[in-house]
Parts: C-alpha cells; structure tokens; sequence
C-alpha cells in the first residue's frame, strides 16, 4: 500500500529523514514510533503530499507522492491529534459537510454518514451537537469522518491521547474493527508503548531520520532476548562497574549486559530470570564481593527495545523536549504555503 525507497529530506544543515527505504502492507496497522524531532512528522508530511522530497520516492496506493498529488490525497484519510470537528454542529451535520467537501457522491452519501456512524458507535448521539461529546467520542468522530470517502489508507496521530484508560481501550477495539471491516491500512503515531503492542501488525522506530528498527512488537521484543534484570551497585560496585559487566557478560545464558555509572545500575539481559537471577547475586555477592542495594527483573517492553538502539528511553525524550504536537498540527499552514 506504501512504498518509500531511498528518501531523504534536507532543511538547509538538517537531515530530517535520512534513506529511508520502507514497505507498508495492505490492511496493516503500522506504528511509526520514535522521539520528538526523530522524523515522524517530516515523512507523515511528504506521504501526505504536504512537503516534497529532497531526494528519493514514496508511493502511496500506487500513486507517486510528488507526480499524483492529488489520487493520493483521495486516498488518504487523517485523524488530526487536536479536535477539529465544529462543536456547535451536530456529529451528523459535522459529516455532511466533510462529505461535500471530498465529493462523495449525493446518492450514497447519506448511507455513507450513517454506516461510519454505526461502525464508531454514535448513531443514537448524531444528532446531538459535538460540544456534548465525551473526549473518546469526539475522537470516534473524528475518525468516522476520515472514513468517508472509503480512504485506502489512514493516518492517526496519537488516537487515544488525553482519554481515560477506559475509554483507551474502547478505542482501541474500534481502531481493530476498522482495519477489519474497512479493510483499510492504518499508519499510527504514538507515545504509548501498550498501545502500539496491543495494536499494531509492525513497528518502524524512527531516530535521527533513519529507521533503527522494524518488526513484529513480539519479533522486536525477542530480539532483547530473555528478560531484563535491573541491578542497583553500591559505590564500590560503581568504581568497578567495568569488571562486573565483563564477568557477567561470560555466563551462557546472559545474552547483553549495559550499564549506568550515573545511576550506578546494571541491566542484564538473561535467559529465565526466575532460575538465573540467583546465580547472579551470588557470583557479584562472593565471587567479586560487591554489594547490592537493589534488584528487579521484567520482560521486555517497546521502550526496552528504543534503549537498546538508541540509549535511551522514549518517554525521557518526550518528557524532556516537550510536546512537539501532531503530525497534523501544521496541516492548514503547509497548505497556505
């Protein structure tokens, strides 16, 4: 459904993407993760025919996003991060209008509005204005009327931000439903590791332009191998942190070992921590006489997966830049340019 290969945008110094080459199926959920200024919304924005280019090509349902501009845009359908929906109309009102603006044809679009209503569950409210919704309502609005002129593929940008964890998970469950009654292809951005694992059939993670990693979130997660125990040292244990890695690093059934002289922590990533963990601390309790203070061990998670490749976490990065908003936030000023 989406082909980029060998893209590249440049701003002046910048390299916002840099080679990317990527494949995105028919009827698939694809997250495109990464942290804020990683590239995101610079490649959202080319797919989208909003920006060109600098080099390289990008198909979107088989049209070329800089010579068929307009067939893609046709295309697509986008759900914006911020409401955008008139509060003052009525849900229904609010779809009539997008309805005429993308041309859906008179004689279906009645029963158009009204199979994207039942398909995100508002029918019994259609007629109530958009400033009586709940947050998880306005956003099924919203993606009711990206699905009005039957898009070939979707953009969602951060779907459930700002909804209680209730209300996540029903969205969660229309978001399914429409890639399976829709048959549609789903391109979702998130800050939400559970989400993009419950969700999505692939996930590229994005930094500094290029895509560092990209499979299944089971697939992704395996290749961390085993389980991630946590080990906090005490301050001879940080003098001599580089001998303990080494040393832990030669057991057969430890598969990576980082550390954190900052932190004073040492992450192993090991075969059935239940069985090993024990060896562990005793081999840095008697065979190298260095103390403990902490301990803890969990699967591996997504953003284990983002500190593995980049070395550092996703969420530190978006606490740490603040929010750069959606993809779509610059919609209306790229189209005045």
């Amino acid at each position: 459904m989406i082909e980029i290969n060998n893209l590249f945008k440049k701003y002046k110094n910048l390299i916002a993407i840099d080679d990317i080459s990527i494949e995105i199926h028919d009827n698939e959920i694809f997250g495109l993760l990464g942290p804020n200024g990683a590239g995101k919304t610079t490649l959202i924005h080319i797919l989208a025919t909003l920006i060109k280019p600098t080099s390289g090509t990008a198909f979107v349902n088989g049209y070329d996003v800089l010579n068929d501009s307009s067939k893609v845009r046709s295309s697509i359908g986008i759900v914006f991060q911020a409401p955008s929906s008139d509060d003052i109309l009525t849900g229904y009102e609010n779809l009539k209008i997008h309805s005429l603006l993308y041309n859906v044809p008179s004689p279906i679009r009645k029963k158009r509005i009204e199979d994207v209503l039942e398909l995100v569950g508002l029918t019994n409210r259609k007629d109530d204005q958009v400033k009586k919704y709940s947050g998880g309502m306005r956003r099924r609005l919203e993606i009711a009327r990206g699905l009005l002129h039957k898009p070939k593929v979707i953009f969602l940008d951060e779907p459930t931000l700002g909804l209680d964890p209730s209300s996540r998970e029903v969205m969660w469950e229309y978001i399914k439903r429409l890639v399976n009654e829709e048959k549609i292809t789903i391109i979702l951005t998130t800050h939400y590791m559970e989400e993009a694992d419950i969700l999505c059939n692939r996930i590229g993670f994005i930094d500094k332009g290029k895509i560092i990693a990209l499979n299944s979130p089971l697939k992704l997660k395996e290749g961390l191998g085993g389980e991630i125990i946590h080990v906090q040292l005490d301050g001879n244990g940080i003098i001599g942190m580089e001998k303990i890695v080494s040393s832990v690093k030669e057991f057969d059934f430890v598969h990576q070992v980082d550390r954190s002289t900052k932190t004073g922590e040492v992450i192993i990533y090991v075969d059935n921590a239940n069985r090993n963990l024990p060896v562990i601390l005793k081999y840095l309790n008697e065979g190298i006489n260095t103390s403990v203070l902490s301990v803890n061990f969990k699967r591996p998670t997504l953003n284990d997966v983002f500190l593995k490749f980049t070395g550092r976490h996703i969420a530190d990065q978006q606490n740490k830049e603040g929010p750069e908003g959606g993809f779509m936030e610059r919609y209306a000023q790229y189209g005045k340019k």
